[in-house]
């Protein structure tokens, strides 16, 4: 694979921002979320979020989706929502005598999965496949859900009744874990202001097809990471897993996710390679939610979030290194 060109990179920083300027027409005062978004899809990941109702995590995703002149979905789920409600049906059709498969709602660029943790295990596993490889198989037959292909999914984190806890290897699934907040003042006043438009998302144009995305997808990949980035990229991962307040630290998948998150990263700000900074901006939203905590340093008060802090501060960085 062919490294990324100086020119290159910048044309993808300039369309990446015109991504977030967009999308930031309908979510207002978050630009740092909608390029952690936009990071997390360029990268061909999945989002987790974890937010209060009414943050705005639903308008993110039609956002994005009318950006880049895809298609969204949203799935409500409940306890009573069964594996083939998001992943379709196959039906018999008596006038052809054949049997027609039936597309659940998983089939979408962008898909909303509201409030994830409410479903069943049974229902959750299900999205596992799809998740991981893009294709859904229904009966033993395999049907590709397309590209590009993105699950934002949420959960509540002050409602705790009636919820089921996500499986370490479904949180693994996703790339990054983030939050939205609140909005600012001004954007709080700006937000009031427009309540008659109900959805902001609806009168935004697409800036970017679905193939430039996974065009510019392909482009950062071929972002150059200096192999010191790499090395502490792998030292910060092992010593997650040494780590006194870690049950289960980093896994080699969650490493390369970061790694492919960097690459995006660096593209988006005008560079066609890596620096050790890009580690530290992304560190939280990529790996908190792959830490698994030691039950009584939880107890405690530890969290995820203080454990990578203290990573980073006992891992030293490798000095910047600029040639591609």
């Amino acid at each position: 694979m062919s490294t990324m060109t100086p020119e290159q990179a910048a044309w993808f920083a300039q369309t990446f921002d015109r991504i977030v300027g967009n999308v930031g027409q309908a979510v207002l005062g978050k630009d740092d979320q909608i390029r952690l978004a936009l990071t997390c899809m360029l990268a061909e990941g999945h989002l987790l979020l974890e937010d209060a109702p009414g943050t705005g995590k639903t308008m993110l995703a039609r956002a994005m989706a009318a950006s880049v002149q895809g298609t969204n979905h949203r799935i409500q789920f409940t306890p009573d929502l069964l594996p083939s409600d998001v992943t379709g049906v196959t039906i018999y059709d008596q006038k052809s005598g054949k049997f027609d498969f039936h597309e659940g709602p998983i089939f979408a660029n962008i898909v909303l999965a509201d409030e994830i943790n409410r479903a069943s295990p049974k229902t959750q596993s299900a999205l596992l496949e799809v998740m991981e490889e893009g294709q859904v198989t229904v009966d033993g037959v395999t049907h590709k859900t397309g590209t590009p292909f993105m699950v934002v999914a949420t959960q509540n984190p002050i409602e705790q009744a009636g919820t089921y806890r996500l499986p370490e290897a479904q949180l693994d699934r996703f790339l990054m874990k983030t939050s939205i907040g609140y909005p600012d003042l001004a954007s709080t006043v700006e937000i009031l202001a427009g309540s008659a438009v109900r959805d902001r998302s609806a009168a935004l144009q697409p800036v970017i097809t679905g193939q430039a995305v996974v065009d510019m997808a392909a482009l950062a990949a071929a972002a150059h990471v200096d192999p010191a980035v790499l090395e502490y990229v792998s030292r910060l991962a092992e010593e997650s897993r040494a780590a006194a307040d870690v049950h289960v630290g980093v896994s080699v998948r969650g490493a390369l996710a970061l790694v492919r998150c960097m690459k995006v990263w660096a593209a988006a700000h005008g560079r066609n390679y890596v620096l050790p900074d890009d580690v530290k901006d992304l560190l939280q939203p990529v790996w908190a939610h792959r830490i698994v905590l030691d039950p009584e340093a939880e107890f405690a008060g530890a969290t995820a979030e203080s454990a990578i802090s203290r990573l980073l501060t006992d891992v030293p960085a490798p000095q910047e290194r600029r040639t591609a």
